[in-house]
């Protein structure tokens, strides 16, 4: 999904709702706002559907307003993996010897 909206930064913004998100800075920040809470509300009101649909729109916006920035997944990737790392790190110094 990332390649396929890395390509559309190319498309014609009458032809591609990507386009459009990207060719205005603040529009994807605003969405993956909007997305969250409607998972949220989604996940509240345990409605399954509703939270696989929310969850599908949050992360292609979230995608989009990745590519608006030039931030790869594989730098996000590698955030999660240090993160882990410093905790894996804190338990083991935690841990009775």
């Amino acid at each position: 999904m990332a390649a396929i909206i890395k390509e559309r930064r190319n498309a014609s913004a009458e032809d591609s709702y990507t386009k459009q998100l990207l060719a205005e800075p603040i529009k994807p920040a605003k969405k993956v706002g909007e997305e969250g809470v409607e998972v949220a509300l989604a996940a509240v009101a345990q409605d399954r559907a509703a939270l696989i649909s929310e969850t599908a729109d949050l992360l292609y916006h979230l995608l989009v307003l990745l590519e608006s920035r030039e931030v790869t997944l594989d730098e996000v990737r590698e955030e999660l993996e240090r993160r882990m790392g410093e905790a894996e790190e804190k338990r083991r110094k935690a841990a009775p010897v």
